[in-house]
């Protein structure tokens, strides 16, 4: 596309085309920014001051004329970039014949024992062949890390982390030493050059003056720690480091860290932060002719949970590109009364009713509802102190507007994408003239006028952002897991309990409904695949010590750093030069070890098993 044909387009300014953006975004762009601002989802990715969104396209062709008329590009991998639009220009922007679809960013949140006996990593890591990690990168995209603890380091005092991308820190004009990573506008990239600048200073000061990456949380640094963290014996200034025995998956694996996220929000990363590191790793690792293997231990709970979003499809793309393996907790979902599923039909009544209790002090929940098309439902809304109101079946424009009470409910009933064959309603509660929504039952009733399959699948928000006392009363656990956890070609990683051997109930389950039929996702695909400990892990923290933590953030890094294993012993000794992608997967699987009380396997909760890395080696 040349910048005159962009032009030329955008002048034109025909008929908005609904068909190409996703259904939060339509609603979005629908919806007055004051109202957009009292919600979770609505408002995430346009910037008020600068009155521009964030979205992430997939195109075809170049856009490259898009930044003569002040659109931002940063081009991604396989066809997606991320675009930085002025307000005004969105719609037009949109109707470009190179752009295929848009989705606007959604906010991810932190999914928060010796693993190595029980994932069996001793007998590849202390005896023959005495695997390590070496030679191979190892992808930390998380809160930050503590660059300072030796556990990054080497036995000569010199850091492991080949490069380090704060995408917090702002640029600075004129500074070589304060830019982005190239074809990127946020953030600093920092080397391992600086990083030993910094490690060599005298003060913490001095040390943070020259590279001032800090994990706040802390989140980053136990995960990075857990995949790859090595204590030596004596640090590399001839003095003895105490707690020698700490020790990760791959203590000798080289890292690529990202800090994720944004100054001034809440420190939960967006679709396009992640998308943009896991670009970034990926483009290191072919720079350096490295296998990688990156930890993702985050998710979100908006979507179909069925791989057709972007960011699902992206994941599926970058995984076929280099010497790449990426690893996904499945998310702590799975005991938090936040997803119900059922089927009308079944007993031959054509009506269903779900209750959904809301707790006090709620500022705003959003609810959404996933079915085929092809199934036609008359919805009514019951409020906790007796209005009803019924929703129309077909709504002109996707969007409409109720008042039940003192809560004022944003509605979307979306349409089929070109990526996606389900159905979503969307429903986002605001108060309305008061500071929070009403408390106590909301009942929804659902009667089918055209029935054909009757499934229906309801979702909240991550139990990260919502009370506890906000849950379903009947709430289904299966299909649990988060996104991205639910893309096809990542190694998805659900948690057991080690003291007990056996699954823990918070860990997101995977597909165990063989007739699914809502999305993509096939009879057959097995997520998770398989599990890791994830309660009560050692993990280095930032204040010096060691702490347990548990969730499946803990048990992901587990299995990431037991691919970079995999892909030293199969890529870098040259045993198999093959051993990366769907072959790390399947040797990973091929290895799990039966947990108590599972049964048949693979299944919902556990996959393929617990994963025992002796036995996933094809020796």
């Amino acid at each position: 596309m040349a910048g005159s044909g962009a032009a030329a387009a955008l002048r034109a300014g025909d008929q908005w085309m609904n068909q190409k953006l996703e259904n939060l975004l339509n609603l979005a762009l629908e919806t007055p920014e004051t109202v957009r601002s009292q919600t979770d989802n609505l408002n995430v990715g346009f910037d008020s001051e600068s009155r521009s969104w964030e979205l992430i396209v997939k195109y075809h062709g170049s856009l490259d004329g898009l930044e003569a008329l002040g659109v931002s590009v940063e081009y991604l991998i396989s066809s997606y970039a991320i675009l930085t639009v002025p307000e005004q220009l969105v719609e037009a922007v949109s109707e470009l014949e190179e752009i295929e679809y848009v989705e606007k960013p959604k906010r991810y949140y932190y999914q928060e024992m010796d693993p190595a006996a029980d994932s069996c990593l001793t007998q590849v890591t202390l005896q023959d062949p005495f695997l390590s990690g070496e030679g191979v990168l190892v992808g930390i995209l998380d809160s930050g890390i503590d660059y300072a603890r030796p556990e990054f380091q080497d036995g000569a005092g010199h850091t492991r982390i080949l490069y380090l991308w704060d995408q917090t820190l702002r640029p600075e004009e004129g500074n070589a030493m304060r830019r982005p990573p190239a074809d990127f506008i946020q953030g600093v990239e920092f080397t391992a050059e600086q990083i030993d600048r910094a490690l060599s200073a005298e003060s913490g000061q001095e040390r943070y003056l020259l590279l001032p990456s800090v994990d706040v949380s802390g989140h980053g640094t136990a995960v990075a720690g857990i995949a790859a963290g090595c204590l030596p014996a004596y640090g590399g200034r001839g003095a003895r480091v105490p707690g020698s025995q700490y020790r990760g998956v791959a203590p000798a694996a080289s890292l690529l860290a990202v800090k994720l996220g944004l100054p001034g929000e809440d420190g939960f990363p967006r679709t396009t932060e992640i998308m943009r590191g896991v670009t970034w790793a990926v483009r290191k690792a072919l720079e350096l002719r490295m296998p990688l293997a990156i930890n993702l231990s985050f998710g979100n709970s908006y979507g179909a949970h069925d791989g057709s979003s972007l960011l699902e499809r992206f994941l599926d793309n970058v995984a076929e590109i280099g010497r790449t393996v990426i690893c996904v907790g499945s998310g702590n979902e799975g005991a938090s009364a936040g997803h119900l599923t059922g089927r009308i039909g079944e007993n031959g009544s054509r009506t269903a009713s779900v209750e959904l209790a809301v707790a006090e002090y709620e500022r705003t929940l959003n609810i959404q509802l996933w079915k085929n098309y092809a199934d036609v439902y008359r919805i009514r809304l019951r409020a906790p102190g007796g209005q009803e109101s019924e929703l129309p079946v077909r709504i002109e424009g996707g969007k409409y507007t109720l008042r039940m009470e003192q809560t004022e409910i944003l509605v979307y009933i979306g349409e089929p994408t070109p990526y996606a064959a389900v159905q979503e309603i969307y429903l986002d509660m605001i108060p309305f003239g008061r500071s929070y929504i009403n408390s106590g039952v909301w009942t929804i009733y659902l009667e089918a006028l055209e029935l054909v399959t009757g499934r229906y699948y309801f979702y909240l928000p991550s139990a990260a952002v919502r009370s506890t006392s906000t849950r379903f009363y009947r709430p289904t656990p299966d299909v649990t897991l988060t996104i991205p956890s639910t893309a096809a070609k990542v190694i998805t990683v659900g948690a057991y309990d080690s003291a007990y051997q056996a699954y823990a109930d918070f860990s997101g389950r995977g597909y165990s409904d063989a007739e699914r039929t809502v999305g993509i996702v096939a009879a057959g695909i097995t997520k998770p695949d398989l599990a890791a400990p994830g309660v009560g892990v050692l993990a280095p923290d930032i204040y010096g010590g060691y702490q347990p933590v548990t969730g499946t953030s803990f048990a992901t890094p587990i299995v990431t750093g037991s691919a970079a294993l995999l892909m030293e012993w199969g890529i870098v000794r040259g045993n198999d030069p093959f051993l990366y992608g769907e072959k790390v997967k399947a040797y990973l699987r091929k290895g799990a070890r039966p947990l108590r009380g599972e049964g048949e396997v693979p299944n919902d909760r556990v996959g393929f098993g617990a994963l025992c890395v002796s036995e996933s080696l094809p020796i």
